[in-house]
């Protein structure tokens, strides 16, 4: 096996294990839910679905670029919720240079799902 074949089902993983914790989890993902969104317990499922549906669906070539345009769009829309988590990390009991320093990881994370989904 490939370092690109593995690193496809490590990112398709890394998704779809995501995407189950916000159903075992939902209170989790609450907690960073920025004020002003409507439904929050609806996005958090909703997200949920959208990364394991986009984490399974790297897995084949056919839904790969699907998948993987989906995904990126995710990670930008749930940016808001990580940027608002690192304001209130004293509230949730995460140290601060945690909460911080995973918000410049959303760069390579975002690069890792575009080589994959370029993958054939």
């Amino acid at each position: 096996m490939t370092i690109r074949i593995l690193s496809r089902y490590a990112l398709a993983l890394l998704f779809t294990l995501a995407g189950i914790w916000h159903f075992v989890h939902p209170a989790t993902y609450l907690a960073i839910m920025p004020p002003m969104l409507p439904v929050p317990l609806a996005l958090v499922y909703l997200s949920g679905f959208f990364e394991m549906l986009g984490g399974l669906g790297l897995l084949p070539a056919r839904t790969r670029r699907l998948a993987g345009g989906g995904l990126l769009a995710l990670l930008v829309a749930v940016f808001p919720a990580n940027v608002h988590m690192a304001l209130i990390h004293e509230q949730l009991h995460i140290p601060g240079w945690l909460a911080w320093g995973r918000l410049p990881l959303q760069l390579p994370l975002l690069w890792w799902v575009w080589r994959v989904m370029r993958q054939r």
